[in-house]
This record gives C-alpha cells, sequence and structure tokens, in this order.
C-alpha cells in the first residue's frame, strides 16, 4: 500500500469531517483546516498517488520551468503540451483579467471584474512571480553551490515570497519556501504551502518537490531523505467534494497500490542538463499503477 495515499486520504477526511465553510476571492467557497502536516521518507517510497491517476510529465514540466528554466513565459509549458497556468497567463496587450470576490463598500465580498495593467512587455507570462524569483536570486546555483561546498550550512534557503514583487505578479506563490539540509549524507528538505487546493494542487506539489529533491541529491552525490511538508490553509473548493468522495471511496473499498518507483537518467551531472523538453527523456515512473483519472474544476 502506498503511504501517500493513506496520508493524502486522512487529510481528505479530515476537512471534510472538521473543516468549516468559508468565502474567498474565486466567488467558490472552500471547506478548510487551518494547517496541516506531512512527513514523507524518500528512501522508502516515492510519493505519488496511486487512488487517481497524476500525470507525472506535466507535474515535473511545471517544477523545471520554475527551477530549471527559470521562467515565467507560461508558452515555456505550452510548447510542451502543458496547460496548468494558461487562466493566469497575462494577454497579449499586457493585460490580466479575471472575476473575483473583493470587498465591496460595505466590506462583504461581492463579485467584480479584475482587469489587471502589465504592460506589453509582459504578455504571455504570470508577472513577477515563481521563476522569475528563482531567476532574479538564482536560487537554484546558490542551493546547489551550497549543497555541494557547505552542505553543512543552516541557512539553504529557497524563498520564492519577495514583498517587492508581490503587486506584480498575476498570483503570489503558493508554495513559497524551502528549507535545505544535509545529514549523513542524505539530502532533506521542509517544504511550506501558504495556500493549498488539496484536490488540484497538492498531489502535483507533493510530487514536484519529491522530484527536485531527488534530482538535487543524485547532482550532489548525496541520497535521497525526508521530504517534511507544511500546509496554512488546507481546503477543497465545494463543487471539488464529489470527486473526493469518490476517491476516498476507492481507497476505503480497495486501499491503493504499491508505490512506484522513480527512475533518474543516472548519467545526469548537472541538474540544469536534465532533459526538459516535452518528453520528458530523463524522468520515469517504473511500475506505476493507479485508478484512473478523476476530473476536478479549477478555481481563478
Amino acid at each position: 500500500m502506498s503511504q501517500w495515499d493513506a496520508d493524502y486520504i486522512a487529510l481528505c477526511k479530515r476537512i471534510l469531517s472538521e473543516g468549516r465553510e468559508v468565502e474567498n476571492r474565486t466567488g467558490i467557497n472552500t471547506v478548510k483546516v487551518p494547517s496541516h502536516h506531512f512527513s514523507f521518507d524518500l528512501a522508502a517510497e516515492f510519493p505519488i498517488l496511486t487512488t487517481k491517476q497524476l500525470f507525472i510529465r506535466q507535474a515535473v514540466l511545471e517544477m523545471l520551468w520554475i527551477y530549471q528554466a527559470q521562467s515565467n513565459d507560461v508558452r515555456w509549458l505550452q510548447e510542451r503540451d502543458v496547460h496548468i497556468w494558461d487562466e493566469w497567463e497575462v494577454d497579449e496587450d499586457g493585460f490580466w483579467n479575471a472575476e473575483q470576490m473583493l470587498p465591496g463598500p460595505d466590506g462583504k465580498l461581492v463579485k467584480q471584474p479584475v482587469r489587471k495593467e502589465f504592460g506589453k512587455e509582459w504578455a504571455h507570462t504570470i508577472g513577477t512571480a515563481y521563476g522569475y524569483i528563482v531567476n532574479k536570486f538564482q536560487l537554484t546555483q546558490t542551493l546547489i553551490d551550497k549543497l555541494k561546498n557547505n552542505p553543512q550550512d543552516r541557512r539553504l534557503v529557497m524563498s520564492l515570497w519577495q514583498n517587492d514583487y508581490l503587486a506584480t505578479a498575476v498570483l503570489p506563490s503558493c508554495v513559497w519556501s524551502s528549507e535545505w539540509d544535509v545529514t549523513d549524507g542524505r539530502l532533506n528538505a521542509w517544504v511550506h504551502q501558504r495556500s493549498c487546493d488539496v484536490p488540484l494542487g497538492l498531489p502535483f506539489n507533493v510530487t514536484q518537490y519529491a522530484t527536485l529533491l531527488c534530482m538535487l541529491a543524485q547532482v550532489c552525490g548525496l541520497k535521497p531523505g525526508t521530504l517534511d511538508w507544511s500546509i496554512k490553509d488546507a481546503h477543497i473548493y465545494v463543487n471539488q467534494i464529489e470527486p473526493i468522495r469518490e476517491q476516498i471511496r476507492r481507497f476505503d473499498e480497495n486501499g491503493s497500490y504499491p508505490a512506484p518507483t522513480l527512475w533518474l537518467n543516472p548519467e545526469v551531472a548537472d541538474f540544469f542538463a536534465f532533459d526538459n523538453s516535452r518528453d520528458l527523456k530523463d524522468v520515469k515512473l517504473e511500475n506505476y499503477r493507479h485508478m484512473g483519472k478523476l476530473l476536478f474544476p479549477i478555481a481563478q
């Protein structure tokens, strides 16, 4: 049985049984709990859900877009048939348009059109978020250098939350910080997420950072260690509840499949040399069995 499936389903059950329904900027209410925590031993299991199908190609390419290509250009993803960020793409005239719940004159949330001007130079990007921050501060390069040359450093932090660039980001980073350490030759990380769409975002994010950790360990001559994951505001949108109940039913009736194995091309010794083409040639899942797709609506 996959431990990640068991832990994930436990969180879903907790939200549905203990959570509170609240309003938010999207206009679609969520059921939320204020915080949650997971811990993974990547030496024992690679975390990818088996109670639903997760598309690792898209997940890993999004991660490489941020930390390897260090891009905020949505077209990089689209060229690789990844459309996760299409709804947040600044249009060719430099505007981003949406409808969101914002405080009205009486302070209550009211659905209002949002038209945010970025300028044509920001067309097809998500503004100053994610890969923009990684590139500006050379976060990946700095982390790798320290892991190789000063692995006992206690300041191995990558932060995507930079106050100076929040106003010019289409969507400030949800998974925004990671802290790293090396203990007994193993690379460990603690990742924090400020806001967590449990059905859609969390499965992708956990698999992405587990892959990132394994990649960094390989190129730095280390072994994969632990991945701790902390969440503030773990939520399920109300229009996602029925498919989540189906996923819970799958687990309760059938358990889960054994976790698959992550294969990384052992010849790659440079993080920036991992293939990031549409085919993602240097990353594979071995023996991945799953219970099929589940469709969840996305909230903007």
